[in-house]
């Protein structure tokens, strides 16, 4: 779905959190007037088409009800003469009450995306969050109660948390059965209450190749449950490299796990079989990133075994006439998946 954001640096939340960030991560800092919105949608949006607007950065449901009630009946115009087909916004948990959901739904919101980042309560007070996991999971029934589209976001390798508090989280957002999710791995940003903890040695974020395997196994569970996972780690940003102290950042991190996954399907298909193929849309992730999967492959003695075939469908492997999924998926006939 095309998305057209509208950001919201950090506006309407109450708390600070030790990982916040938003004035660090992004060029932008002054809150959107609204006669700028809408000449910038005036100006983007096609004449007809779907997607939606989306307002990013903030706690939307936590801003003046004035000012929410602005961009709303902006981007409800906009909606009704069918330049776009919905609303979307993200939020906190503990700002997602019955009336509030109702008053969205009326003003054409479509979706809601839901900062969870763990649903670990211990995790979540150790990183001032101010909301519990409890919070979370009643904000996420509400949401999807009401009919509307739910994301959540998660965000692995907060402090006190580990790999099976990550994959936890997960599998309990998962239960939830949301739309889809986010999946941003903690890093250090200058300026922020993380970054003291670092400095004092009192916070290690994890390493980049531990937190790919971690994230790699997140994928994996959300494919396997059939939810969509629409972003892993954070946007490249010149704002964001400029404050960037420490932790899994990669401008590319997405692909890094993407190929992680292709990499454990390789190695299984690899034990069966010395001709691997797959469609030539997928040679990049199965390379990976800068091609790092090539020399793998070369030191497991798969060098020359990866062709592309244009009738394998997307995300499949097929190795002695057999085809699986690179997420391991069950596959009907396939004696790998």
């Amino acid at each position: 779905m095309k998305i057209y954001p509208v950001f919201i640096p950090n506006a309407g939340c109450p708390h600070r959190c030790l990982f916040c960030a938003q004035d660090r991560t992004t060029a932008q800092q002054l809150l959107p007037e609204a006669r700028e919105v809408e000449r910038w949608l005036e100006r983007t949006l096609p004449q007809r088409g779907g997607g939606e607007i989306a307002f990013y950065g903030g706690t939307f449901t936590q801003l003046p009800l004035a000012r929410q009630t602005c961009y709303l009946g902006l981007a409800g115009r906009f909606v009704a003469t069918g330049r776009v087909a919905g609303i979307r916004l993200s939020t906190r948990p503990d700002a997602l009450d019955d009336n509030c959901i109702a008053r969205l739904q009326a003003a054409g919101v479509t979706t809601i995306e839901i900062g969870c980042q763990s649903f670990n309560s211990s995790v979540l007070n150790r990183s001032g969050r101010g909301h519990t996991a409890d919070d979370s999971i009643s904000a996420i029934r509400r949401c999807c109660h009401a009919g509307l589209q739910v994301g959540v976001q998660l965000m692995p390798g907060l402090p006190g948390g580990d790999a099976a508090e990550a994959l936890q989280s997960l599998r309990r957002s998962l239960e939830l059965k949301p739309s889809f999710v986010r999946i941003y791995p903690t890093v250090v940003i200058d300026g922020t209450a993380l970054a003291d903890l670092w400095k004092t040695g009192d916070f290690t974020p994890w390493p980049l190749d531990e937190t790919v395997d971690v994230c790699a196994d997140m994928l994996q569970l959300c494919r396997l449950a059939d939810i969509p996972v629409i972003r892993i780690g954070l946007q490249a940003d010149a704002q964001l490299e400029a404050n960037f102290l420490a932790g899994p950042y990669h401008p590319a991190f997405g692909q890094l796990v993407r190929s992680r996954l292709w990499r454990r399907a390789l190695l299984r298909a690899g034990t069966h079989s010395r001709s691997i193929s797959i469609n030539p849309d997928d040679l990049s992730d199965a390379l990976g990133h800068r091609a790092e999967n090539r020399e793998w492959l070369a030191q497991h003695g798969m060098s020359s075994c990866l062709v592309t075939d244009k009738t394998i469908a997307r995300g499949m492997l097929r190795t002695s006439g057999e085809d699986f999924y690179f997420d391991a998926r069950p596959a009907q006939g396939g004696q790998y998946g």
